[in-house]
């Protein structure tokens, strides 16, 4: 092991053996990244990976609501030892398991020393039991998210085609490029209107990026397109009863779309 890396947590958990993490993440709240993030696990599992959802929303977790689960021990209750991390890892719809955080806690707002060994630290070791981890990260560019993205091996925006969301994407991938080595960042485009609109605009996410962030960078920022998921009147069904797309509307077109991104995924 180099000096660099012995001196990195982030290069530590990223160059060990194990899951491939997937930090998925968004610029701004309200794209279905949570969502996407629990029916892209169960579209994996479908295909026989193991796989682990950690809510690393550690603050404003709504992994549980999605799920419609209602969990008794959550990352809150490991990083103060007060239980074992294989208790708190729990079997979710889908098929996959999920190791969920708690809500409303204010000590997870900011990145504290203890915050970042104990969430390291928790990443280190759920890793060589799954073939496919999805960070569930929290939106924005906070000191927490940022970090969480660094213990990841790729980075998953997703984005809407609202203005909104896609400057603030672009926000992100700047962020991303100028603090971390990610020189590929892949998107998945929710809520398209019509096909092929998450090509224009990862070709218009790229133009941008070339102008004013690959610019200064000695190797180029890309954009990867992992897929685009319309809007479909039954993700907003699955959503009010709490279930997951792909077990309660398996034919629609937004469940067809996302096992079709876990498949690239899968393809990597």
């Amino acid at each position: 092991m180099s000096p660099a890396t012995a001196s990195d947590p982030a290069a530590l958990v990223t160059s060990a053996a194990g899951a491939l993490i997937t930090a998925v993440t968004s610029g701004k709240g309200g794209v279905g990244k949570t969502f996407i993030t629990a029916n892209l696990a169960a579209a994996l599992a479908r295909q026989g990976e193991r796989v682990l959802v950690l809510d690393a929303d550690l603050g404003l977790a709504n992994l549980d609501v999605v799920l419609n689960l209602y969990p008794k021990l959550t990352l809150h209750d490991v990083f103060t030892g007060q239980t074992r991390l294989e208790d708190a890892i729990l079997p979710a719809p889908g098929g996959f398991s999920v190791l969920l955080a708690g809500s409303g806690m204010i000590e997870y707002s900011r990145l504290t020393p203890t915050v970042r060994d104990q969430l390291h630290d928790v990443i280190v070791r759920v890793r060589p039991r799954f073939d496919r981890v999805l960070l569930d990260t929290g939106a924005g560019i906070s000191d927490v998210v940022l970090y969480t993205i660094s213990l990841a091996d790729e980075v998953l925006i997703v984005a809407t085609p609202e203005p909104t969301s896609l400057t603030d994407a672009y926000a992100t991938i700047k962020v991303l490029a100028t603090t971390q080595p990610r020189r590929l960042i892949r998107l998945l485009v929710n809520q398209v209107q019509r096909a092929g609109e998450a090509r224009a605009i990862r070709k218009q996410l790229q133009l941008v990026i070339d102008r004013y962030v690959n610019a200064g960078l000695d190797k180029p920022v890309m954009i990867e397109l992992l897929g685009e998921v319309p809007y479909d009147a039954s993700v907003r069904e699955s959503v009010i009863k709490r279930e997951l797309l792909l077990d309660g509307a398996p034919g629609s077109a937004a469940s067809q779309a996302i096992v079709a991104a876990a498949a690239k995924h899968l393809a990597g």
